[in-house]
């Protein structure tokens, strides 16, 4: 794609769905193309690696996200900023722009994480 052909981050923005009911946006990380020695990764690789993510960045909320006070007697268990781990394959998958994101519910995330750079699936 070409500089004019790029959407702008409006359009993008425009583009991604809004979470309903108990649901999460998640977005995930962009894999790395190359391994840390230089070599390229197989199509394959990095394919795996973006299906199988278990850590991302929550973007939006449903309204009713965490609502139940049964079920989440201590309040959310995160907020729109977070980075949180899952297990891999949750939530429906998308993208948006190359970029894949999940909508998944509330129940699925796991732990929060300060710094997601360091953590890859065993």
């Amino acid at each position: 794609m070409t500089e004019a052909q790029t959407p702008s981050q409006e359009e993008l923005d425009a583009q991604l769905p809004v979470p309903v009911g108990y649901k999460l946006l998640i977005a995930l990380p962009q894999v790395e193309e190359t391994y840390e020695s230089g070599i390229l990764k197989a199509d394959k690789t990095i394919y795996q690696e973006q299906v199988l993510s278990t850590v991302g960045a929550v973007l939006d909320m449903g309204p009713q996200a965490y609502s139940d006070k049964d079920r989440f007697p201590h309040g959310p268990w995160c907020k729109v900023g977070d980075f949180v781990m899952f297990r891999a394959n949750t939530g429906t998958r998308f993208k948006v722009a190359g970029v894949e994101y999940r909508l998944m519910n509330d129940d699925s995330i796991e732990a929060v994480v300060a710094d997601p750079r360091g953590i890859a699936r065993a």
